[in-house]
């Protein structure tokens, strides 16, 4: 699969990864998120704080 300019959905087991939960510093959106550089699902930045 490939997916070029913005997130996936994607089911992954809960035993082997662990979503963190941020919150966007441009428009204040909370979400759960994955990986190195986390990008807000509702405006696309990567200003975001682990909370």
């Amino acid at each position: 699969m490939c997916s070029v300019g913005g997130p996936t959905d994607i089911d992954l087991p809960e035993d082997r990864v662990v979503a963190k939960n941020y919150r966007c510093k441009e428009c204040g959106e909370r979400f759960k998120g994955i990986g190195k550089h986390p990008m807000c699902p509702s405006c696309q930045s990567e200003d975001v704080v682990e909370i």
